[in-house]
């Protein structure tokens, strides 16, 4: 049954209503916000899936357990950066870049100690660009939302660093 004409312009004017209210919500996120996000959305989902393939591909225990760590702390993490990103009206990739790819895939074709090794040495690289990306907006973040996200993540990949700077190469 087709929509009486109050009914379709009560539509059309929520619909409009609705898309200006998440352009107001991208808007309020600042482009050094949205550039956080772009780059730590990118090394969370590379953490997890290097996370991963240490867990398979692991000569060590330890660095298996660390992928396993890796991977379901930065998923957790990933999946808030996303809620909070989708509340401000933000697209978040769920792909990696050429970037991050060509790093995994790099580390797909290594194994045993040369993995272990070459994966603490990535991931070290990785949660201190990480580190100081979420430590600079946990200070400096315009949007709360980030800010305190920041802040708590922060925390945890200093963790990590401390975790990973046990491993030895």
């Amino acid at each position: 049954m087709p929509y009486s004409r109050p009914t379709a312009r009560l539509f059309l004017a929520a619909t409009l209503s609705l898309t200006g209210l998440v352009a107001a919500q991208a808007a309020a996120v600042s482009d050094e916000d949205k550039a956080f996000i772009a780059k730590v959305s990118q090394g969370g989902m590379y953490e997890v899936e290097l996370g991963k393939l240490a867990e398979d591909k692991g000569a060590r225990q330890d660095i298996k357990d660390q992928g396993n760590t890796e991977a379901h702390d930065h998923g957790l993490v990933g999946d808030k950066l996303k809620s909070i990103a989708t509340g401000a009206g933000l697209p978040l990739p769920d792909t990696l870049n050429t970037e991050f790819q060509g790093r995994l895939d790099r580390m797909k074709g290594l194994s045993g100690a040369a993995f272990d090794s070459a994966y603490v040495k990535d991931m070290k690289a990785i949660h201190d660009a990480d580190g100081a990306a979420f430590a600079k907006e946990a200070k400096a973040g315009t949007n709360p939302d980030l800010k305190a996200f920041a802040g708590e993540t922060h925390r945890i990949v200093q963790r990590h660093l401390g975790e990973l700077g046990a491993k030895t190469n």
